[in-house]
């Protein structure tokens, strides 16, 4: 099943969407349509293989998947992990440009 159709099945059933956390079986198999928006914070160096800080928003059909590390955690932090689901472009766009500031 796609991202999009199981969101869409859950705001039919009354669902809020938006914190949800997606099933593994689902998340697994789905690529996003496009990548609007990444950022990482990264000021140790392009090898690095620790946590960063990040942003990104995918869209999958018609929803926007906007997750990441905020930027205050600091770096090799994995803490302070956020998500976001909305049809809203702009909002999925706004919030995850906030959490890199």
């Amino acid at each position: 099943m796609k991202i999009s159709t199981w969101l869409d099945k859950k705001t039919a059933e009354k669902i809020d969407v938006s914190q949800i956390k997606l099933p593994a079986d689902i998340s697994y198999d789905n690529d996003p349509d496009e990548i609007l928006f990444f950022e990482e914070y990264k000021p140790c160096g392009f090898f690095c293989a620790e946590n960063h800080p990040f942003s990104t928003v995918e869209r999958f059909g018609r929803w926007y998947y906007g997750r990441g590390q905020d930027k205050k955690a600091g770096i090799h932090s994995s803490e302070m992990k956020w998500h976001l689901f909305t049809k809203e472009k702009n909002l999925a766009l706004q919030t995850a440009k906030a959490h890199m500031e």
